[in-house]
């Protein structure tokens, strides 16, 4: 055993967005890791709430049901029980796989918003932002494309610039065009409830430097990277009839933005689970004693670390994570998993082809994961892995153990006071790992 007691842990894995099946790349890279960690903690006797659920809000979904010619619930509905049986037919156990289209998380989302509302935290602001006459929408980060700014990138995103690094909005690109349908956008009047990012650097900055020897680098740099480049206010509410409708009498027609809404999906799904199993949620979310641990991959990282604490903070009363796990991706077979051109192992497939070989299949990911690198998943490693790891390694070990206690010991293993030094050393060597292997997940 660990030398301490007892402690309360909240651990998250990043919400799966329901308009699509999940792959291996989001099990390798958040998914299992969570799940080995909540494990452990419950195995070592401390008190672990482990929360997930399905991202259902923003414009993706209302593509992909306008393209089926459904409506963005059917959508939904398909892929939330898709993905929590995937889950739970690979074993990972979250307490809760709750969903941001309840009707508790709405509330409880609302509930944050009136309350930074009512702190006079928000800036209202009109602005010209960009519309798709073609959709008949106004186009969020991700689906403006143009040249950047500040290095001329021809492929930035309105959000940020994935050459150069900085923070953009979609107004500042060159030659912007929309990701949805490819046409040139043009500038529209309307009116969006801000949450003043800026107002908080200091705070976020000193927080962040504390964890410079405690994070992984890449969520560590990545976060610095943001920081030196100034944060600005960023709109929480978007032009949209899907979505956490905005609790404001003047905003008609306007949802929470996704960025803002969906985190707040880790406390509303606690406080469902703590209401089914009869617990205080609070403690979860508001004890300084409570270690909140994220698990998520690397195009998460400033959303935990930057957004979503500062939200906290303005909110007040919530604690801040202690440490966010955030993981490199996983390639295929050498190349980039691409949903859109399919190129993906679904994990529903890959449980298909290996029906009852789910420990087969967890170990491969595991020790694949992409932790401190991107790593790539190949169809041949996993037959490689399992015949020379789990059978000529570990498989024929415990085979030879066995058939040695049968053929020298009579089938039994020996009595204690029959064992030889040299035994009792080995007994010994193998108890002090348990330790260890312990620390090593811990960190």
């Amino acid at each position: 055993m660990l030398p301490y007691a007892s402690q309360r842990y909240t651990v998250t894995a990043a919400l799966p967005y329901a308009n699509g099946p999940i792959h291996i790349g989001h099990i390798a890279g958040a998914y299992l890791p969570a799940a080995i960690y909540a494990d452990y903690l419950r195995m070592r006797g401390h008190e672990v709430a482990f929360i997930c659920g399905s991202d259902e809000g923003g414009v993706p979904i209302l593509l992909k049901a306008r393209k089926e010619g459904v409506s963005p619930q059917v959508v939904i509905d398909r892929y939330h029980q898709r993905n929590k049986a995937a889950f739970e037919r690979l074993g990972i156990t979250f307490d809760i796989f709750h969903r941001t289209s309840s009707q508790r998380h709405h509330q409880i989302a609302a509930d944050f918003f009136k309350t930074l509302h009512s702190k006079g935290i928000l800036q209202a602001k009109s602005s010209k932002e960009l519309y798709d006459k073609e959709a008949g929408l106004f186009l969020a980060d991700r689906y403006v494309e143009g040249h950047c700014p500040h290095c001329n990138f021809a492929k930035a995103y309105g959000d940020q610039c994935e050459s150069c690094g900085r923070s953009l909005d979609t107004t500042e690109l060159i030659s912007p065009r929309s990701t949805l349908t490819g046409s040139v956008p043009i500038e529209r009047a309307t009116k969006h409830w801000y949450f003043p990012l800026d107002r908080y650097a200091d705070q976020l900055t000193e927080w962040i430097s504390s964890k410079e020897k405690v994070w992984r680098s890449n969520a560590y740099g990545q976060c610095q990277s943001w920081l030196s480049q100034g944060l600005r206010a960023r709109a929480i509410t978007r032009d949209l009839n899907w979505g956490v409708p905005v609790p404001l009498q003047e905003s008609n027609g306007k949802v929470l933005y996704v960025w803002f809404e969906a985190p707040i999906g880790y406390i509303s799904a606690t406080q469902a689970w703590a209401a089914k199993v009869g617990k205080d949620w609070r403690p979860f979310w508001q004890d300084k004693e409570t270690k909140l641990i994220h698990f998520v991959g690397k195009d998460n990282i400033v959303f935990h670390c930057i957004l979503f604490p500062a939200m906290l903070k303005a909110h007040g009363g919530y604690i801040l994570p202690d440490y966010v796990a955030a993981n490199e991706f996983m390639t295929l077979e050498g190349e980039k998993i691409s949903t859109s051109r399919d190129h993906a192992v679904w994990i529903e497939d890959l449980l298909d082809q290996y029906p009852n070989q789910i420990d087969l299949l967890r170990y491969i990911l595991c020790i694949n994961a992409p932790e401190g690198k991107d790593s790539d998943f190949r169809w041949a490693d996993l037959k490689e892995r399992n015949n020379r790891e789990l059978v000529a390694i570990l498989g024929n070990f415990i085979h030879r153990v066995w058939a040695m206690i049968h053929n020298y010991e009579g089938g039994s293993v020996p009595r204690p006071d029959t064992l030889t030094a040299s035994d009792k050393a080995l007994i010994d060597a193998i108890g002090a790992l348990p330790p260890k292997i312990g620390k090593a997940i811990e960190s």
